[in-house]
Formats: structure tokens, C-alpha cells, sequence
């Protein structure tokens, strides 16, 4: 699990937009005298597209891409009645239902503290907009609106993560007593899909209804209310959950080393706290970090666009090509999941007794990235062949933003290289603590993860510079600061593997809470258990397989 954590990473680099976002403040003050968020006018999506010989407007594209987006969040809907549904013994679904009645505390908790940030930020916004800046009480009031749909999106995606998980880890627990490996791995990745599609779809539904509804003289208060909100939320869930799991996990362990038990042992007060705390830590906050992440990069290329891009048609141009990608990359992680787990999953592992449970992941996560690159340069040659006269922009952009794309799939190869289990300088760590004890364990892991930090920051480095090289190669002719609109659409492209990386993310916390709800749930000693699920399950249990298979998978 602690591997997935770090694989993770690659969907939480989108971060540099920030400093994009700091550089298009300067931009905007040379620009347009002053402008904000605010003063953002945006064009009408009046772009006409030829679609299968018919001219079709930018806005209908638009459209129909509110329609894939829903489509979208039907499906992981769907997976979550899928899993909900999934067959489960009442002793590891008890423990489950323990877990999430902890877990729902836990996020009553946060929404009070949201509750009361928000009425934090909402003074600070109508002291700031309306005396400040002397912007009319409609504006204001538009602004607190979106501030408070952004931060119930982020809240509402963390609480539909955290529930979904809840049903899978029994799930997947009771899926290991049929001793075959491929259920243990399916069940957390469908659960992490349904979290990652629904989460996007949601994003994109927000900012779609905006552009599309929304007055044009009203749309920038409303991306910039939105904005605020959902950073607001994913800051608290993020640093909160984040400090709960490891306060969690350390009084765990404490007790564990205490008191000579195992670490799952019922007697253990601190393992329902410390399995609410993976959900916290690593569900709950990446699940809100990352609807704000996708949120605030989409925000700062619409702010961008307007901005430097003087010419209206190429600013509708540029905006409907955006949008279309970010559904065409939903579409495209939805299908190689598809592939990936039903097709080529099920092909090699589906008769398995062992399986390496990395490899199918890593599989999702090239095929994803491949799939979105490819189809990429496709949409794009469709949708803008020509910019200001310029025919060879399509290629550049498409270009810009398979560096992002392709780093959600390299970065994890990397990761892998000093985290996985199979690595070596995992078992480097492993002989230190075993021939020179703590000290030279933990040196050893310094070393180990400095130079990880070095190659990790080579690659984004390396991405991040053929980015700029190619932002030289013509967009300034239409655009002023191009750099800076390349680095976003880098930022861009990591988030086109959103679905796969939350789904990754989400991987983790199941699959340490269903070692835990085995161990809770003292299933082994239940009086004619084997009968039992026989009976009502039809098939015999394979105890000491399936404790195996879940170590594994964790």
C-alpha cells in the first residue's frame, strides 16, 4: 500500500499550476490594466465544427460533452451498486459497517470545521470584493454561491470515496476465502474506478454548467468562487485526514508493540481508528485533493486563455478543444479500464493460484496513458487543424500535453524502482535493519529516498523543459507568456489519468482495511464456518490462502 501511496504522487504534481497560476496575476496586470477573475468576459462558443459533414457549434460539442459527463457519473454509480451488491458474511460485514459508522463521525467532524471555514471566507470575501474592490452585491453574492457548491463538491466526492471503500474492503476480504487472486484485485480497483470517474465527471459537470449557462459577464466570479471553494475543502480534508491517519497508525502500533499482539488483533483498541485513518488519509484526501486540483487548473487555462489570447475566435477555439479533452480523457480512462481489468486481466490471472498484483496496475496505467496520447493528436487534428493560420499548432499542443500525460505513467515506474517489494533498494533497507539495526535502517531509507527525489524531479524537469521547448515554436504568435500556457497544459495532462490515479490512490486503503477486517472479524473460528459459507455461499474456504493473498495485495 505504501507503494500505490507514492504512485499516487503523479496525480498530485499538478500543484506547479499554482505557480503558473501567480505568473498570470503579472500577465493580466500588462494585459488588460488591472483585470481579475472577475473581469473575465468570456466569448460565445459559436465556433462551428464539421462533425460527420454537418457544421456543429462549439457550445453543442459542449453539450454533448455534459452528456458523456453524466453518462460518466452513472457508471460509477453503477460500479458502486456493483460492489455494494457483492456477496459478503455478516462477520466481516459487521466490522465493515464499524469501520464506516467511524469513519461517518470522522466526516461530520469535517464538515463542521468546513461549516465554519466557510463562514471564515465568506466575511473575508465580501470585505474583500465588496468594500475593497467596490464589486456590486450580485457579483458577491455570485462568488459566495460557487465558494459554497465547490467546497459541497469536494465534501460530497470525499463521503461517496470513503463510503465506497467500506463496502469494498469486506468485500474484498470475503472474495479471498475462494483462494484466487484476480477478486482481491478487482474489487479495489472497481471501487477506485467508480471514486475516480464519478469524481471527474462531477468536476467537469461544475465548470461546464458554468461555461454553458452561466452569463458570460458573470462566468469569471463564478469560476473564481468556485476555485476558492474547493480549495478550501480539499485543504482541510487533505491536511486533516492526513494527520488523523498517522496518529492513528502510530497509537496502533503502540499498542501492538506494548502489549505483544498482532497488529489486526481484536484486542487492539486502536485498529478500528487506524483503518478509518487509511480511508482519512489516503481516500478522503486525495479524493478532495484531487476534485480541487482538476477544479483550480481548469480555472487558471480559462484565465489564461482570455487573458493572453487577443483574437475571440481563437480564444472559443481554444476553450471548446480543452473541454472536449478533458471528456475525451474520461472516455479514454473508462475504456482501458475496461480492457485492462476484463480483458487482459482476466486473460492472464483469471485461472491463477499467485499473481503479482502490481503488474495488472501498472498495465491500467501505460494502457491509459497510451490510449489518452493517442487519442489526443486524433481530437486534436479534428477540432483545431488550423490556429490563426497556423497548421502545425495541433501537433505542438498535442504535444505539450502528452509530457503530462506521459509522466502519470512514468513517474510510477520510477516510484517503483525504490519502493516495490521486488526492488532493490527495498532489500538494501532490509539488510541494514537486519545487520546494523534502527540507525542504519533509517540512513539507509535516507539515502534510498534522496535519490528517489532526484529522479523524480529529473523526470518532471526533463518533461517540464520539452514543454517549453515546443511553447517556442509558434504560440507565440497568437498568445502572450506561451511558457506559461505549456506548463499548465503539462499540469493538463497529468490530470487526463485522473480516474486511474484516484482509482490507484483509493487501491491502497482497501486493501489494508480488508487484512484488517479478516483479522477483526475472527471469521477462522466462527463454529461450522466451512459448512456455513458452503452452504450459502457455494464454495469451500481456503483460510490460510486467503491471509496470504491479502498480505500480498496490501
Amino acid at each position: 500500500m505504501k507503494t500505490l501511496r507514492l504512485m499516487g504522487l503523479a496525480g498530485r504534481l499538478p500543484r506547479w499550476i499554482g505557480v503558473a497560476a501567480a505568473a498570470l496575476t503579472s500577465l493580466a496586470w500588462s494585459s488588460r490594466a488591472g483585470a481579475s477573475e472577475l473581469d473575465l468576459e468570456l466569448p460565445e462558443l459559436t465556433t462551428v465544427y464539421s462533425v460527420l459533414g454537418r457544421d456543429v457549434l462549439g457550445s453543442h460539442l459542449l453539450m454533448a460533452g455534459l452528456a458523456v459527463c453524466v453518462l460518466g457519473m452513472l457508471f460509477g454509480l453503477m460500479m458502486y451498486r456493483q460492489v455494494q451488491r457483492m456477496p459478503v458474511h455478516a462477520s466481516m460485514s459487521d466490522v465493515s459497517a464499524i469501520i464506516w459508522e467511524t469513519c461517518k463521525t470522522y466526516l461530520v467532524q469535517q464538515g463542521r470545521l468546513l461549516l465554519v471555514l466557510e463562514l471564515f471566507i465568506a466575511a473575508c470575501i465580501v470585505y474583500y470584493f465588496g468594500v475593497l474592490n467596490h464589486q456590486g452585491p450580485g457579483k458577491v453574492l455570485l462568488i459566495l454561491l460557487w465558494s459554497v457548491v465547490g467546497i459541497l463538491g469536494s465534501y460530497a466526492v470525499a463521503w461517496f470515496g470513503i463510503r465506497m471503500n467500506t463496502y469494498a474492503n469486506s468485500r474484498t476480504a470475503f472474495a479471498s476465502l475462494r483462494g484466487r487472486p484476480l477478486p482481491v484485485y478487482e474489487i479495489p480497483l472497481q471501487a477506485g474506478m467508480s471514486i475516480g470517474v464519478l469524481l471527474v465527471c462531477v468536476e467537469l459537470i461544475m465548470m461546464l454548467v458554468i461555461l454553458l449557462f452561466v452569463p458570460r459577464e458573470a462566468a469569471g466570479a463564478s469560476f473564481l468562487g468556485f476555485a476558492i471553494g474547493e480549495s478550501l475543502g480539499a485543504s482541510a480534508l487533505r491536511i486533516a485526514g492526513g494527520i488523523f491517519t498517522k496518529i492513528a497508525d502510530i497509537g496502533s502500533d503502540l499498542m501492538k508493540v506494548v502489549f505483544r499482539i498482532k497488529e489486526d488483533d481484536p484486542r487492539n483498541p486502536g485498529v478500528i481508528a487506524d483503518c478509518t485513518g487509511d480511508n482519512a488519509g489516503d481516500s478522503v484526501g486525495p479524493t478532495a485533493d484531487g476534485f480541487e486540483t482538476y477544479g483550480v487548473t481548469g480555472v487558471a487555462l480559462i484565465t489564461f486563455i482570455v487573458l493572453a489570447v487577443a483574437d475571440p475566435l481563437i480564444q472559443v477555439k481554444l476553450l471548446v478543444w480543452i473541454f472536449m479533452m478533458r471528456v475525451m480523457m474520461v472516455v479514454a480512462s473508462g475504456v482501458s479500464f475496461l480492457v485492462s481489468n476484463n480483458v487482459i486481466a482476466k486473460a492472464r490471472y483469471g485461472n491463477a493460484d499467485k499473481m503479482n498484483f502490481e503488474a495488472p496496475l501498472t498495465t491500467l496505467v501505460w494502457l491509459t496513458s497510451i490510449v489518452s496520447v493517442v487519442l489526443t493528436y486524433i481530437l486534436s487534428a479534428f477540432m483545431i487543424p488550423s490556429i490563426g493560420g497556423n497548421t502545425s499548432l495541433w501537433w505542438q499542443l498535442s504535444t505539450v500535453i502528452t509530457c503530462g500525460t506521459l509522466a502519470g505513467a512514468i513517474i510510477p515506474e520510477f516510484v517503483k524502482v525504490f519502493t516495490s517489494t521486488s526492488s532493490g533498494h527495498v532489500r538494501e533497507v532490509v539488510t541494514a535493519s537486519r545487520e546494523g539495526g534502527a540507525s542504519l535502517n533509517i540512513l539507509s531509507g535516507l539515502v534510498a529516498g534522496n535519490f528517489s527525489g532526484y529522479w523524480l524531479g529529473m523526470a518532471i524537469m526533463t518533461l517540464m523543459a520539452i514543454a517549453f521547448g515546443v511553447s517556442t515554436m509558434g504560440l507565440g504568435e497568437f498568445m502572450k507568456a506561451p511558457a506559461i500556457f505549456a506548463f499548465g497544459l503539462v499540469a493538463f495532462g497529468f490530470l487526463g489519468m485522473g480516474p486511474v490515479t484516484i482509482a490507484v490512490d483509493s487501491y491502497g486503503p482497501v486493501t489494508d482495511n480488508a487484512q484488517s477486517v479478516y483479522e477483526l472479524s475472527q471469521i477462522e473460528e466462527l463454529p461450522g464456518i466451512e459448512k456455513e459459507i458452503e452452504k450459502d455461499f457455494g464454495f469451500k474456504p481456503m483460510f490460510g490462502v486467503a491471509k496470504d493473498l491479502l498480505e500480498e495485495n496490501d
